[in-house]
């Protein structure tokens, strides 16, 4: 690994339409404990001033890179050209354990009402978690915070 590669961020999450304040502070948070940046994609379902935005995410936001873009076509704008985006998706076959993730990687959730569109799904590769209960999905927080702790103990090997 060269020096640029082990001093730029461990991953970066993407957001896609986020709808909840709540989710998206909580996600900020485990973006600035890991080390990692959070990208928003617009429209979101809140203010980046709310109140429950502002009480989830604390003191965190502070230790966060944060990106914002306008739409997805803004967002794939400014990709290095060899970006890995995985978009994660009940509707993926293949488990995010066995992703092999890799420094930098883009680890892309959708809005919490609908998930990822089918268009921008199918045009990546897909990953889920494993949920083998009788729940329709997880909150997005606590997708995130999986996911990226799991992308974390891969690159980092904790």
């Amino acid at each position: 690994m060269t020096d640029a590669e082990a001093s730029g961020p461990l991953l970066h999450v993407v957001l896609f339409e986020p709808e909840k304040a709540g989710n998206v502070g909580n996600v900020a948070r485990t973006c600035s404990v890991l080390g990692a940046e959070l990208h928003l994609i617009r429209p979101f379902g809140f203010h980046l001033h709310d109140r429950e935005f502002r009480r989830a995410v604390m003191d965190y936001l502070q230790g966060v890179t944060l990106h914002e873009y306008a739409g997805w076509s803004d967002f794939q704008a400014q990709l290095p050209d060899a970006a890995r985006v995985f978009a994660f998706s009940t509707h993926a076959t293949e488990y995010h354990t066995r992703a092999g993730f890799k420094r930098g990687d883009y680890l892309l959730f959708g809005p919490e009402s609908r998930g990822l569109p089918v268009w921008l799904r199918d045009a990546l590769p897909k990953l889920k978690l494993p949920q083998p209960g009788r729940g329709r999905s997880l909150n997005l927080s606590v997708a995130v915070g999986a996911a990226a702790f799991e992308a974390g103990r891969q690159i980092e090997r904790w």
